[in-house]
């Protein structure tokens, strides 16, 4: 276990125009949404992302071609205090960190 730094980048887009946006397959904005995240508080999600999950140990899962991939399972406590068990996906590449994605974590809400 290992953990990966604060400054890891967590690019706008990925917040604004994948987590947060209602998509077809795979979404994840009426997850967040129930805690109360949405497009216009964005910038909430990437702090509590910093503070609440990037605090907590990260597994490595699997190294490919573009570099190391990391788990993190943690709790995230929403805006308007609803708790959910989630777990984030890092990849780090040559001393970058840099977040991939987020999901329900399954196994921890049974």
């Amino acid at each position: 276990m290992a953990f990966l730094p604060q400054d890891a980048i967590i690019a706008e887009e990925k917040l604004t125009k994948y987590l947060l946006v209602l998509l077809s397959k795979d979404d994840k904005s009426k997850f967040l949404a129930r805690a109360g995240y949405t497009l216009d508080n964005w910038q909430q999600l990437e702090r509590d992302l910093r503070a609440q999950v990037l605090t907590q140990p990260a597994e490595r899962i699997e190294t490919t071609r573009y570099g190391h991939k990391y788990a993190i399972h943690a709790c995230l406590r929403g805006i308007n205090g609803v708790e959910f068990n989630i777990l984030t996906v890092w990849m780090v590449v040559s001393d970058t960190t840099k977040f991939v994605t987020l999901v329900p974590d399954q196994g921890a809400n049974l």
